[in-house]
C-alpha cells in the first residue's frame, strides 16, 4: 500500500471515527497478517460478489508487511490529541 493510500485510509478512517478501533484491530492481528492475506485470497472468489473490485485493494493491504505497517503507524501518528 502507498504512502498516499494508507494516509487516504486514516483519514477516511477519522473521519468516520474509527482510527482508534482500527488501530486496535491492526495492532492486534498484527501476527495473523500472513494468514489473513492466504485466507483472503482463498475466499475471494466467494466474497467478491460483495466487495467487488475492493478485494483487490483489501488483498494489496494484507500481502504487504510495509503497507500494513505503514497504516499501523499513520493512524498512530495522527491519534495524538494535540
Amino acid at each position: 500500500m502507498s504512502d498516499e493510500r494508507s494516509e487516504a485510509l486514516a483519514a477516511e478512517l477519522r473521519r468516520r471515527g474509527l482510527a482508534t478501533p482500527a488501530f486496535l484491530l491492526l495492532e492486534a492481528h498484527r501476527p495473523l497478517r500472513p494468514l489473513l492475506a492466504n485466507a483472503s485470497l482463498f475466499l475471494s472468489p466467494l466474497i467478491r460478489p460483495l466487495f467487488g473490485s475492493r478485494i483487490d485493494r483489501i488483498q494489496e493491504a494484507l500481502d504487504e508487511d510495509d503497507g500494513y505497517d505503514r497504516l499501523i503507524s499513520e493512524l498512530e501518528r495522527r491519534e495524538d490529541p494535540r
